[in-house]
């Protein structure tokens, strides 16, 4: 180095090229004759040079320094450039913090992900070992890197282990992204949708990201299954018609034209090819054959929640939640063992893990809705508890206090008008009781939950029995209304139907019809109104389909519909013995018993209130007993209340004829002689 060379003159300097001591000029040549003055010009002349080599090595040393901060400034823009490309979603997350020797690797990938995924190591292990194969066994393009089932209950965090795994392969740059094309094949349930099916097949297909994503199989049309099966089977899914891409990408049919580049198969572009569902390998032959179920590479099932696992998971929301609540509201959010157990008791069957974040999410905006309660901005802790009655909270030193008492109260679909509207029917008591009794399953239900108990989903799947003019429309109808008021449904419409919107007119009809009829009823009543007419006796092939597939999609959407069967006493109990397992799936029967005189009459007074008109006293008794007699004799062909009605228009009718010949008479009484009562 330079320094070296310095070093070397100085010496030489000194010493002189020999090795000798060189005096200073001017001195005598004889060194002896005065030493003390050649060694202070000795040390002179060395401090000399050590000066002239320290600014050499300080200016050497910020050299270096300058250097350094350079490429340390570039390394931070570098790191800098980064982030931003991960926040605007060019990268996939954590890829400016994975290990140089990670990069390209599987090594320690299950233990990365199993730091966000918890509770479900085994799953997780599977899944990243799902992944790794093709790696492993290497693959031919187009064909798809691997066919994978991941089975497992609702909740249990199948999604997010698979978002995870690709998230951190992307950051190791195992996949050129972590996107992931998602098909909901609900949305394809009947041959009709055969186009629409192909464009979003194809348009996933050709997605940027490597996985491709199929939902809820089960209600997928055949037909398309059997391409979804090609794909994985065979590697290409033949298509029926002449399709070519238009200039946006898009899929369409081309006819009968002879269009260059026409498509005339799909592939699977070499893409993962991922199928959820809550069954397992079994349930996937009945679907799609054994073929497809020899075609998986892996099988990947969850398993439910321990209860050390859903600790783990609520405490890990909870912090999520404390981060949430400093950066958003200001706050310190401090919470013990007993709020943790809390969150964790919001797992159900039916939300599964989702419940834990739902209820986060629900805390969050309570404590949201008190800080809007002042325009001044609040500082300290806030302090979760549990209590028997729900969570409670309190702001440094302040009285604790309900905490979900601070969310705007819910609409409940004007459930009081419809308690009213249902109470204000006459008669039907054991009716009313039973859908009342619903209400009151539902919050007792609710009451567990919160208090960190197990809860039970009752089925609400009905039969309405009774002769006709009972009531039973009309209270299938309140029922929908009333049921979606107490939050038991999702939806709360009432889709009303009958065998012929049920039964197909050719073979192969039925079933698709059937089943979109019960696409359209989820989250809502399936009321079928005379249903004993779908079963015409072992040799009404049609009608016993549409039975059957109405029983299967009952099972397929326990939790997402209510079916309601009406009909007369006698055909509903031929009626269920058309298929072995109808019966079974209606827990709940109801008969609606027959009107008796006082009703009707009560009923008569009902409906002629309701159109403007009043009974006059003396027209009580001739009534009652006309009613009575009719009863008595045979109620299922009077017709019940049917019977109130037609009396009433026929009194109405009579007394316009009346008013003609009596211009002064009162307009909106009804008197015994407009009555028409047979004897």
């Amino acid at each position: 180095m330079a320094y070296t060379d310095d070093w070397e003159t100085l010496m030489n300097g000194v010493f002189g090229p020999g090795g000798r001591f060189k005096a200073a000029p001017g001195t005598p040549a004889e060194p002896r004759q005065q030493p003390n003055s050649t060694l202070n010009d000795l040390n002179a002349a060395l401090l000399e040079q050590q000066k002239k080599l320290d600014a050499m090595l300080k200016a050497q040393s910020a050299q270096l320094k300058t250097q350094d901060t350079a490429a340390e400034a570039a390394l931070a823009d570098s790191r800098r450039m980064l982030r931003d490309m991960e926040n605007d979603g060019l990268l996939a997350k954590g890829t400016t913090n994975v290990k140089p020797e990670h990069l390209g690797s599987f090594e320690g990938l299950a233990d990365e992900v199993r730091q966000t995924v918890l509770g479900q190591d085994a799953f997780v292990d599977a899944v990243v070992r799902a992944m790794r194969r093709p790696f492993v066994l290497g693959t031919e393009p187009p064909a798809a890197r691997n066919v994978i089932l991941l089975s497992g209950g609702t909740g249990t965090g199948r999604h997010f282990a698979l978002e995870e795994t690709a998230r951190c392969m992307a950051a190791r740059g195992l996949l050129q992204n972590d996107q992931i094309a998602a098909l909901d094949l609900t949305l394809y349930a009947n041959p009709a949708a055969e186009k629409l099916f192909l464009q979003d097949l194809y348009a996933a297909l050709h997605a940027p990201g490597e996985i491709v994503v199929f939902e809820h199989y089960e209600s997928c049309c055949p037909s398309f299954l059997k391409t979804l099966s090609d794909l994985a089977v065979r590697g290409s899914a033949p298509l029926s018609s002449r399709y070519i891409v238009n200039r946006d990408g898009i899929l369409v049919d081309a006819g009968t034209a002879l269009a260059p580049g026409a498509v005339s198969c799909l592939d699977p572009c070499g893409k993962y090819l991922i199928f959820f569902s809550n069954k397992g390998r079994a349930a996937m032959a009945d679907k799609f054959g054994a073929s497809m179920v020899s075609a998986l590479g892996d099988v990947c099932e969850t398993t439910a929640y321990q209860r050390a696992d859903l600790a783990a998971l609520a405490a890990q929301q909870l912090n999520a939640l404390a981060q949430k609540v400093t950066a958003r509201l200001g706050l310190t959010l401090a919470a013990g063992a007993d709020v943790r157990d809390y969150v964790a008791a919001q797992c159900t069957p039916q939300k599964g893990a989702a419940g834990l974040s739902g209820c986060c999410d629900r805390i969050f905006r309570a404590l949201s809705e008190y800080c809007l309660q002042t325009d001044k901005p609040l500082t300290g802790t806030v302090t979760l508890t549990a209590a028997p009655e729900g969570l409670l909270f309190h702001l440094n030193d302040a009285t604790p206090a309900p905490l979900f008492d601070l969310l705007p109260a819910a609409y409940t679909g004007a459930l009081d008008e419809i308690r009213a509207e249902i109470s204000e029917l006459v008669g039907l008591a054991p009716v009313k009781e039973y859908v009342f009794g619903l209400a009151d399953n539902l919050q007792v239900q609710q009451r567990r939950a919160a208090a960190g108990m197990k809860t039970a989903s009752l089925s609400m799947h009905m039969i309405f029995t009774g002769n006709p003019g009972t009531g039973k429309t009309t209270i299938a109808r309140l029922v929908a209304k009333y049921l979606k008021a107490i939050g038991a449904l999702k939806g709360g419409q009432l889709v009303e139907v009958g065998r012929g919107d049920l039964v197909g007119r050719y073979t192969g009809h039925t079933a698709p019809l059937t089943n979109s009829v019960i696409e359209s009823a989820l989250g809502g009543v399936l009321f079928i109104d005379e249903a004993y007419s779908l079963y015409r006796g072992e040799q009404d092939s049609f009608g016993l389909e549409a039975i059957d597939t109405l029983v299967k999609g009952m099972e397929d959407h326990r939790d997402e519909l209510v079916v309601i069967l009406a009909g007369y006493t006698r055909e509903m109990e031929t009626f269920l013995t058309a298929n072995s397992g109808l019966a079974s799936r209606f827990p709940n029967k109801i008969e609606f018993p027959d009107y008796t005189a006082d009703e009707l009459l009560q009923i008569t007074h009902v409906l002629a209130k309701n159109k403007g008109y009043t009974l006059s006293e003396a027209c009580e008794e001739p009534l009652r007993n006309y009613y009575a007699r009719r009863q008595a004799d045979d109620a299922r062909t009077a017709g019940n209340g049917r019977l109130a009605r037609n009396t009433l228009e026929k009194a109405i009718f009579h007394q316009s004829r009346r008013l003609v010949a009596e211009p002064a008479a009162a307009l909106d009484v009804l008197l015994p002689s407009d009555l028409e009562l047979d004897e």
